[in-house]
């Protein structure tokens, strides 16, 4: 018998369509409306009027909605920073332990980083040589933010090569997703591009000083919610939810 996707997981895909949507008029207009890619430069964010006012609210309202804790449709792997979704698997916590989860994970976030930022210098050789240029960066931005959710509802490079992570619910970087799709917005001089980067490193520097303080609400052997047994958000390739669930949390699985 076929099962249903989750909830979250059919409201993803509209995301994800949307997403798509946004990229597939960001190439129209990367030749049809070449003007309206001006408001990326300096202050003209404030001197006209363009689709990517529009395309600027969706994302700013993206971002604000990973700082406040908000469930329903933001999935386990983005809430976990917030003490309201801690569900303390053990008490007291083994300190041992959990050093060795924050610090391994540390180093693989680190790896992650590191290979971010040469992709990002890359683009960055290629803007300074000329290669580049404001709307091409943008465009690059948009595809990003396709990738972003292509990882999540099919395949990611990063759980798979580095993170090797059970899945998005357990993901160390899930809430780093802003802050790597708008780093080429950092080599355009203006409002647009800046503002934008920005609050995804006021999302980014949020999420790590959570992992700091609280590293046992990022670890499945501390936090209960983040057990297999206990997952609602059924994103894991379709994985169902329901009575499946409530077998695997009978049995105590992870």
């Amino acid at each position: 018998m076929t099962r249903q996707p989750s909830r979250l997981r059919r409201f993803f895909k509209v995301r994800y369509a949307i997403r798509l949507c946004i990229l597939a008029f960001t190439i129209v207009a990367y030749f049809v409306l070449p003007e309206s890619f001006s408001v990326l430069s300096g202050m003209d964010f404030f001197r006209r009027f363009t689709w990517l006012h529009v395309v600027w609210v969706i994302w700013v309202l993206d971002m604000t909605a990973q700082l406040v804790p908000s469930g329903g449709y933001s999935a386990a792997g983005s809430l976990k920073q917030f003490g309201r979704y801690y569900k303390p698997a053990r008490d007291p916590i083994d300190q041992t332990s959990l050093r060795r989860f924050f610090w391994e994970n540390s180093l693989d976030s680190a790896n992650v980083l590191v290979v971010w930022i040469m992709i990002i210098a890359g683009i960055g050789v290629l803007k300074t040589t000329g290669l580049l240029g404001e709307k091409e960066l943008l465009l690059a931005a948009v595809v990003f933010y396709v990738l972003d959710m292509t990882f999540i509802l099919f395949w990611c490079p990063f759980q798979v090569w580095i993170l090797k992570n059970r899945c998005c619910t357990t993901c160390r970087i899930y809430n780093w997703d802003h802050m790597m799709m708008f780093s080429p917005l950092v080599f355009i001089a203006g409002f647009y591009g800046l503002s934008l980067f920005g609050l995804s490193m006021v999302s980014f520097l949020v999420w790590e000083w959570c992992f700091v303080r609280h590293a046992e609400r990022f670890s499945d052997d501390t936090n209960l919610a983040l057990r297999c047994g206990h997952c609602t958000d059924g994103l894991c390739r379709n994985e169902p939810t329901g009575r499946r669930h409530e077998a695997a949390a009978a049995r105590g699985d992870r």
